[in-house]
C-alpha cells in the first residue's frame, strides 16, 4: 500500500499526544466534518464529508485504545513521510488491507470498543454518539425551568446549549422535540438526536461547535 493513513495529522495530534488529548481532538474534529452540519450542500460535499468524518473516526478508533495505537504506530514506523497521508480514502484501504490487524484487541478500555463493523471499520455515526453523549448531556442535565416557559413562549430555543453560550442565538425548534431531547424517556441524547431533522441536527452541531470551537464553522 503506497498511501498510509496518518492519523495523528488527521486529528491535529503530535505522535506524543496523551489519550485525553487525543479525545479532546476527536470532539472537535468530529464537529467540524459531521455531514450533519452541510444541510445545503450538494452531493459531491456531503460525501466528501462524510469520507473525512469516517476517516476521523477511524483514527480515533485506532489511536484511543492502547493496544491498536501499538500495533498501528508499528506500522507507523515503517513508512516514509511521503507514504503518509490525510487523504480520507487511505483509511478505508487501511482497514481493507488489514481487516484482521486488531483482532483480540481492546485491552486498553477504549471508549470507542465495540464500534466496529465489517471489516474492523468502525461505524462512524456509533464512534460519534459516545463523545456526543459526553458533550450534550450536562446541558440536557442542567435544563431548567426558566427555559420551559422561554419555549412556550417562543416556541423555538436550546436552552439546555445556549445557557453556556451567551449570545448565541438558535433557530426555531418545536417545543416538543426541544423536551425530547431534555427528557429522553429513557433514550441516550445521542439516540434522540438521530431521530431529528436535518435542519435541526445542524444547529444543534453548530451550537456545540460554538462551545466547543469557539466558533460554528
Amino acid at each position: 500500500m503506497s498511501q498510509f493513513p496518518d492519523y495523528y495529522k488527521l486529528l491535529n495530534v503530535s505522535k506524543s499526544a496523551t489519550q485525553d488529548e487525543i479525545r479532546q481532538a476527536y470532539k472537535k474534529e468530529s464537529l467540524r466534518t459531521h455531514p450533519d452540519r452541510l444541510v445545503n450542500a450538494t452531493p459531491a460535499e456531503r460525501q466528501g464529508a462524510t469520507e473525512r468524518f469516517q476517516a476521523v473516526a477511524d483514527a480515533y478508533y485506532v489511536l484511543s485504545d492502547v493496544t491498536r495505537r501499538r500495533e498501528y504506530d508499528e506500522l507507523y514506523s515503517t513508512r516514509a513521510s511521503k507514504d503518509r497521508t490525510t487523504d480520507p480514502g487511505s483509511s478505508t484501504s487501511f482497514f481493507a488491507q488489514f481487516a484482521n490487524m486488531f483482532a483480540g484487541s481492546g485491552a486498553g478500555g477504549s471508549s470507542a470498543e465495540g464500534q466496529a463493523g465489517p471489516g474492523g471499520q468502525p461505524n462512524a455515526e456509533g464512534v460519534f454518539a459516545d463523545v456526543f453523549e459526553e458533550m450534550l448531556r450536562p446541558e440536557v442535565n442542567r435544563v431548567i425551568p426558566w427555559w420551559t416557559y422561554v419555549g412556550a413562549f417562543s416556541g423555538a430555543g436550546l436552552g439546555f446549549i445556549v445557557a453556556n453560550v451567551p449570545g448565541l442565538m438558535v433557530g426555531a425548534f418545536a417545543g416538543n422535540r426541544l423536551g425530547a431531547i431534555r427528557d429522553a424517556k429513557g433514550k441516550s441524547v445521542a439516540a434522540v438526536f438521530t431521530q431529528l431533522g436535518g435542519e435541526q441536527k445542524a444547529e444543534i452541531l453548530r451550537a456545540l461547535a460554538m462551545k466547543v470551537l469557539g466558533s460554528a464553522f
